[in-house]
């Protein structure tokens, strides 16, 4: 890891640098700002500045760096919010995968199963009192072990119970000597008022496409076109790129919303064909049907970009332009903003448990008449009427 690792953020990198370089380095920070923006990758290369023994920090080669790097180093302590009943091996197994790729996403909430991506649970993802006191308190009122500082990194800071933030309140209020607190958090409206006072507030900002396609290229995860449309559907989140980069789902998810607006668009004239489609869709379950859908907004909203701005438009799906092209050029008469609506409601219908196969029934329907610039209120209304 070093600085160059951190993509975009030249503001909040310049201001840890110069903190370094001026040797007033604060004793709490607090990086905020949305999800899958660097604040984590960050907070670690700042806790290998600090630690670095050699010219040039971090230089990436030294004995510190190389445990801060794998995260062994005895004076940098990583927390995360887990749910009370969390296994410890389940716990240290996140950690190690995060010091691989520190924007990966490896919380709770966001990954319930670290096997599973995107899974999600009920359990209450949080930091108790009690894991304050003891992997906190106990550890940072003594002195580094190797280093000139202890560092201290609570990621995603706002899931402090109002207990446990009362309890790090006061390591706050009483700091050590040679102690770093970095805090992250894509919700600092959640944190105690308290906190946030004691901290220095660096802001992380959404990155640009461009430099989520640069992340992605140096990683060799994707190459040209894809490693662009993976960037815009990311949404300014590398955290998001790396989970659509390596999902084995997403380009057959493409490919199918490309079969459906296709299919959709002559479904009445090849029916048997179309109701084939949909029956196997139905059976993908109702979240991957949901991702589907979701693509499938993004490609209609790139092919009204296309039909008002042309060939400079700035489109999502960079590697299927010539297929939206022909698209563009084969629909006149279509009305892109109702079927973004029907998608939209179809995705809304979904989420209320409405029978996926009928749904997607309607939707192939109502496209059908929207691309051909029949006018159609509501996809429920046509459910409501009983197709």
């Amino acid at each position: 890891m070093n600085w160059e690792s951190i993509i975009g953020q030249r503001r909040a990198v310049s201001a840890l640098k110069a903190a370094v370089e001026r040797e007033r380095v604060a004793h709490a920070y607090l990086f905020h700002g949305p999800d899958g923006t660097g604040k984590r990758a960050a907070a670690l290369v700042f806790a290998q500045t600090l630690l670095c023994t050699e010219e040039g920090r971090p230089c990436g080669t030294c004995n510190a760096c190389g445990k801060v790097s794998r995260l062994i180093h005895p004076d940098v302590h990583l927390l995360i919010p887990q749910p009370n009943d969390a296994k410890a091996a389940e716990v240290q197994e996140r950690i190690n995968q995060l010091a691989q790729e520190p924007y990966a996403t490896m919380d709770y909430m966001r990954r319930a199963k670290l096997n599973e991506p995107g899974s999600s649970s009920s359990k209450q993802v949080q930091y108790s009192v009690d894991r304050i006191n003891k992997e906190l308190r106990k550890i940072i009122r003594f002195r580094p072990v190797e280093g000139s500082y202890k560092i201290a990194i609570l990621s995603d800071a706002e899931l402090l119970r109002k207990e446990a933030a009362n309890a790090f309140l006061k390591l706050l209020e009483e700091p050590t000597e040679q102690t770093v607190f970095l805090l992250t958090s894509s919700r600092p409206d959640r944190m105690l008022p308290t906190i946030l006072s004691r901290c220095q507030h660096l802001r992380f900002d959404r990155l640009t496409a461009e430099e989520i396609t640069a992340g992605i290229l140096n990683r060799k995860l994707a190459a040209g076109p894809a490693a662009e449309a993976i960037a815009r559907m990311a949404d300014g989140s590398f955290a998001r790129a790396l989970d659509l980069a390596a999902s084995e789902e997403l380009m057959a998810a493409r490919a199918e919303v490309l079969r459906f607006l296709r299919g959709s668009y002559t479904a009445w004239t090849a029916s048997d064909r179309m109701a084939e489609q949909i029956e196997a869709m139905s059976r993908l379950g109702r979240e991957q049907i949901k991702f589907i859908l979701e693509l499938m907004l993004g490609w209609i909203r790139d092919l009204n970009l296309i039909r008002v701005l042309g060939d400079s438009a700035p489109i999502v799906n960079t590697d299927q332009s010539t297929e939206i092209r022909k698209f563009a050029a084969g629909l006149a008469d279509a009305d892109p903003e109702l079927m973004a609506r029907l998608v939209e409601e179809c995705i809304i219908r979904l989420e209320r448990n409405a029978n996926s196969r009928l749904v997607l029934t309607v939707l192939a329907q109502s496209l059908h008449d929207a691309m051909r610039g029949r006018p159609v209120e509501h996809l429920t209304e046509a459910l409501t009427d009983g197709v």
